[in-house]
């Protein structure tokens, strides 16, 4: 078991072929901001060596991170090479209502080899998600999900971070995954000594995820996307599904800080540490 354990440790970061959560940059007409994302089917490998099948947007899980402006006008072009329909859900973006992504209520479903075009001023701030509201339950497990982070017109200078980190929780057939990984493929948090890191907890799963940082405490300023009118302290905060939870962490005393869902079993076994964890990492000043 002590052998197994340290090998994940130091093969931490693992290499592992693919990245989610990346970046997507839009393209603009007319001042409008259009994103273009394929759903399709691929293979995934959640850490060195396992790979499984997934439904990734862009060939992502998570899918391309999408950042906009409150007030922004956004297209979103979604097109299905999937073996079955579609559809997106702007979770928490209270669009109009044949935005929202629903078929058969909202909208009819995206059909194997069909385009639908969704299109909205982007009405509230806030950390939110885009996912599949179609069969959700195995397309979210198998990767059809995201961010959609929308940047406030006025931020306030109390939310000010020097690290922005968005942290998607997700577990079903690819196990229990941050980012569409499993350690010791996770991705850790660098930061450096003095700097705020601002991390933005997403679960896009079906379970309950206490996330825990040692050796430091997190500042709650937002939940849902909405600011807290008076931000607390912890060092393990309660994610359900659905939720979203923003955090300031201060990086204190140097080192690499343990960062892992406390429910052990999503974490640890015999054979050393899996699925939900990480490291904040805290250097000097000067260290590359």
């Amino acid at each position: 078991m002590d052998a197994m354990h340290e090998k994940g440790v130091k093969d931490f970061p693992a290499r592992a072929s693919g990245k989610g959560n990346q970046p997507i940059e839009p393209r603009i007409e007319k001042g409008v901001k259009i994103f273009d994302l394929t759903a399709e089917e691929l293979e995934w490998e959640i850490e060195p060596g396992r790979k499984t099948k997934a439904w990734a947007y862009n060939g992502q899980v998570p899918g391309p991170q999408i950042r906009v402006r409150e007030g922004d006008r956004v297209r979103l072009n979604l097109t299905n090479k999937l073996p079955e329909s579609t559809a997106i859900h702007f979770h928490a973006l209270e669009v109009p209502n044949d935005q929202d992504g629903v078929p058969y209520l909202t909208q009819p479903p995206v059909k194997p080899g069909e385009t639908y075009t969704y299109e909205f001023t982007v009405p509230n701030a806030g950390s939110h998600m885009y996912h599949s509201h179609h069969n959700a339950a195995m397309q979210v497990g198998l990767g059809l999900l995201g961010a959609f982070i929308v940047e406030p017109k006025r931020p306030l200078a109390s939310h000010r971070a020097d690290v922005d980190y968005v942290m998607v929780l997700n577990e079903g057939s690819h196990g229990y995954t941050l980012n569409g990984k499993g350690f010791p493929a996770t991705e850790p948090i660098v930061c450096t000594l003095g700097q705020t890191v601002r991390i933005r907890f997403m679960n896009e799963g079906m379970m309950i995820h206490p996330m825990h940082l040692h050796g430091k405490h997190m500042t709650v300023i937002a939940k849902d996307g909405w600011d807290q009118p008076a931000p607390w302290r912890c060092d393990t905060l309660n994610i359900a599904p659905g939720e979203r939870w923003d955090v300031l962490v201060k990086a204190t005393n140097p080192g690499t800080w343990a960062f892992h869902c406390h429910i052990l079993p999503h974490a640890e076994s015999e054979h050393g540490m899996f699925g939900m964890v990480t490291a904040l990492i805290v250097q000097k000043p000067g260290v590359v």
